[in-house]
């Protein structure tokens, strides 16, 4: 792939990464809200807005690591992509996730902007992975909680 294009394409996933485009960012999903809001039960909804949170952030981490080299090993499936039901989240851990999340983030945008990035080339490690499909995967995976979090929000009567 030549320079430009590639440029172009690393442009665009951190676009999809970072900007909001058809939807909000996660940033403004999980902006504003109170611990009661965020650990608060919706009926038949089987998660709060903490885990939810919690969630984007081991499976992004899990990604990223993955993408960064073969050692990591990751979570069971599905209990270890989820922080336990009975835990709630106060302020401190709550802003910890979000850093992590943003941080982790920023590993896989520099990982991204590496000159000797192949997008298309896989993962030695994998069974087929590129960076381009785990940088979709975060993307659409974080989308994908994002319109979770601002529906619950929604029947919380916390939402714009």
């Amino acid at each position: 792939m030549d320079q430009p294009t590639k440029q172009g394409i690393i442009a665009e996933l951190i676009n999809l990464l970072t900007e909001a485009n058809a939807h909000v960012t996660f940033e403004e999903a999980c902006a504003g809200l109170t611990p009661a809001q965020w650990n608060q039960h919706v009926p038949e909804v089987p998660y709060t807005i903490w885990q939810l949170v919690e969630h984007v952030r081991i499976a992004q981490w899990d990604i990223v690591e993955f993408s960064l080299g073969a050692g990591h090993t990751s979570p069971d499936w599905p209990t270890g992509y989820w922080p336990a039901t009975s835990a709630p989240a106060d302020e401190t851990i709550w802003q910890h996730t979000l850093d992590q999340i943003q941080a982790d983030r920023q590993r896989f945008i520099a990982l991204l902007q590496s000159p000797t990035t192949d997008l298309l080339a896989p993962i030695r490690h994998g069974d087929g992975q590129t960076l381009l499909r785990e940088a979709m995967l975060i993307g659409d995976h974080t989308a994908y909680h994002t319109g979770e979090i601002v529906l619950i929000r929604r029947l919380l009567h916390a939402w714009k």
